[in-house]
């Protein structure tokens, strides 16, 4: 974290200081629903003071407990980003590993197996597993804390969206007090852009003309958070249990060392038989759950909570208002996000991670077209590239949770039954999925096509930037690269040195000069005047030498800039590869050549160049957030 810049302050440098809200009746978001999604939308928008956010939701308060609960390595890497990582790995359960239960002899059942949860090396951070509401907390927090100083409004319902013909005309949105009994409380909103946060039952998405699609799997399952005694020895493991007769379970850990959530295998619904008619009780889910661990004891003490679910998987065509064919002809204004749009089983564990994707996918987007650094087309991208994410997740968990349902195979022919070994397998496989770092994004005006791949064949174009150690120039701290990102809705263009080192003459010192003083620079096109050289485009350097024989004034002026009102030096912008864990090696940077690497501000690679490939790196910004005169023109 880096404060003081513009002149020394005391206190939480975490509380930044209010900024005057802009002026006029006309909001430039909207931001329905207070879940997961939607806060993460917020708490990107608050740190911009010139933009006008309100998020708005229906419950008469803030979470206290969260359905959901599983946080994937990659909304871990997102969080970091947002400053609260290391507060959710102190708090959380950490899920290292997974076991496999099946039956045994004489009905009993058995540990067949058990992995890593996820692979080595795929993430600096943990799978952890922590109360939606805590997640909720952090987001708040930060929104309190940012210029704007954004708290929600609750008890507001959507009641209707109208969305003009005329592109300069605002949405307008009529929000209804909960407990009002007519419209005499009705108020008018009016934004230039909506974003429907708002749960499978969506207002927002009604409102522009989507439907979920899909089928529901028409088998019920109970879930509970309990303290228990038990003398079940993998109760502080995940656990998947496959019973001969009485069904399966899924048992998950909770934070705090005493809490579990059981998820329970109830019977198979009929043809158009709804969960609901069942009258389940939370006894009758603690009876199933004893009848899967026998000859185990669950003795439950205290119910925290509790529901029962069917599994379904439904997916809506688009994620905005713009009909499909017409995107050359119109812009979107109205979005939807997580639940809004795809709805999915809770045991894989994504349904909060995928949805918070969404909208750190969506919020830079539209702070830069509302910041006047891209053109509104870019806001197409949004449901080009999550549709497909969302697809991926419908189709995973169709089978997931299929192969999951399934009883254990009685014979070799059974072709209803699971394998139990073949369950492992799929999970094992699927470990980058659930992991949330499969996310590959397609050839677009966004990603590159990878044409000079092989110079970082480790951090691949369309994938989320993968982080390794690093050791800052400046003051020798050992730290991991991808942690100078935060969601602040600059790119991060990485210039890691080739064999000629980042004296005068080599290809970095070049680019470096280039990107300062040259009129195509994506630097002077694209950062608006008076602005920092950093206030867009956050470009850092990594050498191969070590820290302890390089010296900062013989870096180029980019790699420690002079910044601010006070024209001070940023000391932070040049690291060294460690020697312990080499970038270079890991990642595969050709040590030769080096390589500029682009990444997108939600973490995601857009290119990887060259470092004497100007002129495409200025045309793929030309081409992403429009062409520009220079700053001095």
């Amino acid at each position: 974290m880096q404060f003081h810049l513009d002149g020394f302050r005391v206190g939480d440098p975490a509380l930044r200081d209010p900024a005057p809200a802009p002026s006029g009746d006309v909001l430039d978001v909207l931001i329905i629903g207070c879940g997961p999604a939607g806060l993460t939308l917020a708490a990107q928008l608050a740190g911009f003071p010139g933009i006008r956010t309100r998020i708005v939701e229906q419950k008469p308060g803030p979470l206290e407990l969260g359905q959901a609960d599983g946080i994937a390595c990659r909304t871990m890497e997102m969080f970091n980003a947002f400053g609260f990582a290391d507060r959710v790995e102190r708090e959380a359960y950490w899920v290292n590993e997974t076991t496999f239960w099946k039956p045994g002899d004489g009905g009993q059942i058995i540990r067949h197996g058990r992995v890593r949860d996820t692979e080595e090396g795929l993430s600096e951070f943990p799978h952890v597993i922590l109360n939606q509401a805590r997640v909720h907390d952090f987001y708040l927090e930060l929104m309190r804390n940012a210029p704007t100083g954004l708290v929600p409004d609750y008890n507001l319902r959507i009641e209707d969206l109208t969305i003009p013909e005329d592109p300069a005309e605002p949405v307008t949105v009529r929000l209804r007090p909960v407990d009002a009994e007519d419209d005499s409380r009705d108020e008018i909103v009016r934004a230039r852009y909506v974003v429907g946060c708002d749960g499978a039952r969506s207002g927002v998405r009604r409102a522009i003309g989507r439907d979920l699609k899909g089928e529901a799997a028409n088998q019920a399952w109970g879930v509970m958070d309990v303290l228990a005694y038990t003398d079940f020895p993998d109760i502080r493991l995940k656990s998947a249990i496959h019973s001969a007769e009485h069904g399966n379970i899924l048992i998950i850990p909770r934070e705090g060392g005493y809490l579990v959530r059981l998820y329970i295998e109830l019977d198979k619904l009929g043809e158009n038989e709804r969960v609901a008619s069942k009258n389940i009780t939370s006894d009758q889910l603690i009876a199933a759950a004893q009848r899967i661990l026998h000859p185990y004891t669950l003795d439950v003490k205290e119910v925290a909570w509790w529901s029962v679910y069917e599994i379904g998987q439904r997916l809506t065509d688009k994620f905005d208002d713009v009909p499909a064919g017409s995107e050359g002809t119109r812009t979107p204004r109205v979005f939807i996000a997580g639940d809004a749009c795809h709805t999915h089983s809770p045991k894989a564990g994504q349904g909060m991670n995928v949805s918070m994707q969404d909208t750190f996918n969506l919020g830079w987007k539209l702070a830069a077209v509302l910041r006047g650094i891209a053109g509104p087309e870019l806001l197409h991208t949004y449901s080009a590239e999550r549709q497909i994410v969302a697809k991926e997740l419908i189709d995973f968990d169709g089978k997931f949770a299929k192969m999951f349902s399934a009883r254990p195979k009685t014979s070799p022919d059974d072709v209803d039954g699971v394998d139990p070994a073949e369950f492992q397998q799929y999970f094992v496989q699927q470990g980058r999925f659930t992991a949330g770092t499969a996310t590959h994004y397609p050839a677009s005006v966004l990603t590159g096509p990878g044409t000079h791949q092989a110079l970082a064949k480790g951090l691949i174009v369309g994938m989320r930037f993968h982080s390794a150690p690093v050791v800052r120039l400046a003051d020798a701290k050992p730290m991991h690269l991808g942690h100078v990102a935060e969601a602040d809705g600059r790119w991060r263009i990485y210039l890691f040195a080739g064999a000629d080192g980042h004296g005068a003459g080599s290809r970095l010192a070049r680019l470096c000069e280039h990107l300062e003083d040259a009129a195509d620079s994506p630097l002077r096109r694209h950062t608006p005047e008076g602005e920092n050289i950093d206030a867009v485009f956050d470009v850092r350097g990594v050498l191969q030498a070590p820290h302890d024989s390089l010296s900062m004034d013989d870096l180029p002026g980019l790699l420690w800039p002079v910044k601010g009102r006070f024209g001070l030096r940023d000391y932070e912008k040049a690291f060294c590869a460690d020697p312990a864990i080499d970038i270079f090696d890991v990642r595969g940077i050709d040590r030769s050549e080096g390589a500029m690497v682009v990444v997108r501000p939600d973490q995601y690679i857009a290119q990887v160049l060259p470092l004497d490939a100007t002129g495409d790196l200025a045309d793929y910004f030309a081409d992403v957030l429009g062409a520009r005169e220079t700053a001095d023109a």
